[in-house]
């Protein structure tokens, strides 16, 4: 606990950490815009909105999603926080420090996977206090209660605190693997939200190819795609049900985490 207590103070004594969380806030702020409108138009009597944006124009779907406005870009902040933890150590020439003090270097790359959880468990709580609040008056302002007492909307909620702390765990990977900070926040934010849309057009394409559009369920072997299908929820034709992506994304932090304490043991440090 004491090298846990010690990478929070890392990270706290940079700036990086609140710029991340007003990006953060300024993202929730605007995905809940749209999402309440994505909300009132499809719960007013316009299905068409609900399907332009993916989501069941029903009022527990309509809620886990407003709820969980921010997820998105939230995440790769909360990813590049990971990166930091460990990037920092060497942007400030301190691991030299960090791992004569502490010899057994599995136990530094668990106590950042935790810190980092730990951090990943606050943007969560703070985002989704706001999200509750004020996805529950327009809810409420438009006759439909707050309907958290619906499974669905507790499911989103808890696999939003999953996603969030998984992406932490990845962050820390991702940073082991590029110790350059600067490399590797660009690599990692290039990926993150292109990649992202890439991968999307080009499971399209090759499922238009092949006429078959079941193949867009395998869109959920790239991270930010598993995250957002687990959190919505709910299988269709082309999407798969929402364990498949909880599944997907664990197994990345797994591999991740594995790999960065194996790599550390290894890397030559001075």
């Amino acid at each position: 606990m004491n090298l846990v207590r010690s990478e929070l103070l890392k990270i706290r004594t940079t700036n990086a950490w609140w710029l991340l969380a007003l990006g953060a806030f300024l993202s929730l702020a605007l995905a809940f815009a749209i999402n309440t409108w994505l909300a009132v138009s499809s719960l007013s009597g316009n299905p068409e909105t609900a399907e332009a944006g993916g989501i069941p124009a029903t009022p527990a779907a309509q809620a886990a999603n407003l709820y969980t406005s921010g997820q998105y870009l939230g995440l790769m902040f909360v990813m590049l926080i990971g990166i930091l933890m460990v990037t920092n150590e060497f942007f400030h020439q301190t691991a030299t420090t960090t791992f004569l003090s502490t010899p057994r270097r599995t136990s530094v790359i668990v106590s950042k996977l935790i810190a980092a959880s730990l951090l990943g468990f606050g943007f969560w709580l703070v985002t989704t206090v706001i999200d509750l609040a004020a996805g529950a008056t327009v809810l409420a302002l438009n006759d439909h209660g707050t309907q958290l007492g619906q499974w669905e909307v507790q499911r989103a909620l808890l696999l939003n605190l999953l996603a969030y702390a998984i992406w932490t765990v990845l962050g820390v990977g991702i940073g082991t693997l590029i110790t350059n900070q600067l490399g590797a926040v660009i690599t990692a934010s290039v990926v993150y939200l292109l990649g992202t849309q890439v991968v999307g057009v080009l499971f399209f394409l090759l499922a238009n190819w092949l006429d078959n559009m079941a193949v867009m369920k395998w869109q959920v072997v790239w991270p930010a795609a598993a995250s957002s299908i687990m959190v919505s929820g709910g299988e269709s034709e082309m999407l798969p049900a929402w364990w498949v992506g909880a599944l997907v994304l664990v197994g990345y932090a797994l591999a991740s985490g594995v790999a960065g304490v194996l790599i550390t043991r290894r890397r030559d440090i001075s």
